[in-house]
């Protein structure tokens, strides 16, 4: 890939770093600007892990052209062998485990317990998808017609561009990828400018696999300057985006001026309701964990605890207890339950959030401050932070921050819960805890989002289910299980006439 010196992370020069090229054509190649960008460790900026290319649109043409050139017989290879190709990817992922952990905690800063899943998450997906490439159903019907046959079958829709986020920048990079080459396509992605190096992992992994050259192409950059090269080129079938809902916006108006498949997997605000039948020590944990992992950093995260009046006070008391014990640091410490911020916009972010809950007038009553003394001084770190009694028309409970934020809101029963949780532009994730599975099921029916967990906070997807949301959150499309495969196959319908004669749908008949 490029030269790699051995040195310990702290010491690393400019000069010493990792160089990422371009993946194009099997090939590892500098940018047509001859521009780099460096990827720094959020929790230590002084640690590089690596530097990019800053490429242009002609990058992305040449990525597409090999695209192009590929899949003319990467969609002839049997399902099945393109699959067998995938699990092979998942043997070298696990072999390679702790490792790409290691780096994505220094590239993107969650806590090590964390990036072994996001790689594991990739191992999934994998697992999952080579038993695709032997699953690719489609229906056989009787026709209306005698001496006739019929039936659908899934064909791949040509090349596909993928724009993935930084705070699972293996896993989702995986969930793209996966499907999509199973299902016959070839791909150009590009990885998020804050964490390119788990995507090349990913991607090392498949090409040491032997999946053939142009089947999968990275090119790395900024949105303006490959983001939207990639989403407006002509032969470009679909388009995968995971990331806000306003760069969303003007993905989705690109695609539909040319007709492409777009996938848009966005923002949430979820929530997770607590009733006063609940297991109250596994509703904070849970709240706690979908709150604070990740920093707050996933489009799942837990930022609304809608809380039963009758234990308001003791849940509060006793999540925030928890809360302001949280151990904040450098992801590599194994004792670190908190990471940092992704960069130093998204720190701003979260603090600008704090000082509008204080100026609408919810209480703070943990957190709100940055991090930046001692061991801190290098890195962009925020303390926990909860406000409580928030009224759900607040912007800090309307809002997605995507930061270690969260609002508890206080409701009267599951009714006003169920409204309180719905009233929001977002419908990604949600979450109940209650021992009453009556209203179990009617939270699981009434919850407007695309996910529902019982008992279980609202971080936690499996990669055999399909993944995404309602309104803002996403177009409706969905990614994981038997929704990629929709995504990235188009259904012919084949009919077989064996009458030797000309038969006239809905026309010739007796009745």
């Amino acid at each position: 890939m490029a030269t790699d010196i051995l040195a310990s992370p702290a010491t690393l020069s400019h000069t010493q770093a990792k160089v990422f090229k371009n993946f194009i054509d099997g090939e590892w190649v500098e940018s047509s600007t001859g521009e780099t960008f460096e990827n720094r460790n959020p929790a230590d900026t002084r640690d590089l892990v690596g530097i990019f290319q800053k490429s242009a649109k002609a990058d992305v043409d040449a990525a597409v052209e090999a695209a192009k050139s590929a899949f003319a017989k990467w969609r002839l290879v049997p399902a099945p062998r393109r699959a067998e190709l995938v699990f092979r990817a998942a043997e070298i992922l696990i072999e390679r485990k702790e490792e790409h952990a290691r780096e994505m905690t220094r590239e993107m800063g969650k806590v090590l317990k964390e990036t072994r899943g996001d790689v594991q998450e990739a191992i999934d997906a994998a697992y999952y998808n080579a038993g695709e490439g032997r699953r690719m159903f489609g229906p056989t019907v009787p026709s209306e017609l005698p001496n006739k046959f019929a039936m659908a079958v899934r064909q791949p829709v040509g090349i596909c561009g993928m724009i993935t986020p930084w705070n699972f920048p293996m896993a989702i990079s995986s969930w793209k990828l996966l499907p999509a080459i199973v299902c016959g396509n070839t791909c150009v992605i590009k990885p998020a400018q804050d964490t390119p190096a788990s995507t090349f992992n990913l991607v090392r992994a498949f090409t040491d696999a032997g999946v053939p050259k142009g089947v999968v192409n990275i090119v790395t950059g900024f949105g303006p300057d490959v983001g939207t090269p990639l989403a407006e080129h002509p032969d470009v079938r679909a388009i995968s985006l995971t990331g806000s809902s306003a760069v969303g916006r003007i993905i989705g108006g690109i695609a539909a001026k040319s007709f492409k498949h777009c996938s848009l997997e966005l923002g949430g605000k979820n929530p997770m309701i607590v009733l006063d039948d609940a297991n109250l020590d596994l509703a904070i944990e849970g709240g706690l964990w979908g709150g604070f992992g990740t920093t707050g950093q996933r489009c799942t995260a837990t930022s609304r605890i809608i809380v039963q009046k009758g234990i308001y006070r003791e849940f509060v008391e006793r999540y925030v207890a928890r809360a302001k014990k949280l151990k904040v640091g450098n992801g590599l410490d194994e004792t670190v339950d908190m990471g940092p911020a992704i960069n130093e916009k998204q720190l701003q972010t979260d603090l600008s959030y704090v000082e509008i809950g204080r100026n609408e007038g919810a209480k703070l009553v943990c957190g709100g401050d940055r991090l930046d003394k001692g061991e801190y001084q290098h890195g962009w770190f925020m303390e926990p932070t909860v406000f409580i009694d928030v009224d759900q028309k607040m912007r800090i409970a309307q809002e997605e921050i995507f930061g270690p934020v969260v609002s508890i809101i206080a409701c009267d029963g599951l009714e006003d819960a169920i409204e309180i949780a719905n009233n929001i532009e977002y419908g990604l994730s949600s979450a109940i805890y209650t021992k009453d599975v009556n209203k179990a099921f009617a939270a699981m029916r009434d919850l407007y989002a695309g996910i529902t967990y019982i008992n279980a906070p609202t971080i936690g997807a499996e990669v055999h289910l399909p993944f995404g949301g309602t309104k803002a959150t996403g177009n409706g499309h969905r990614e994981g299980g038997i929704g990629a495969l929709d995504f990235y196959t188009e259904w012919k319908s084949i009919y077989v006439d064996y009458s030797d004669t000309l038969q006239k749908a809905q026309i010739d008949r007796v009745d």
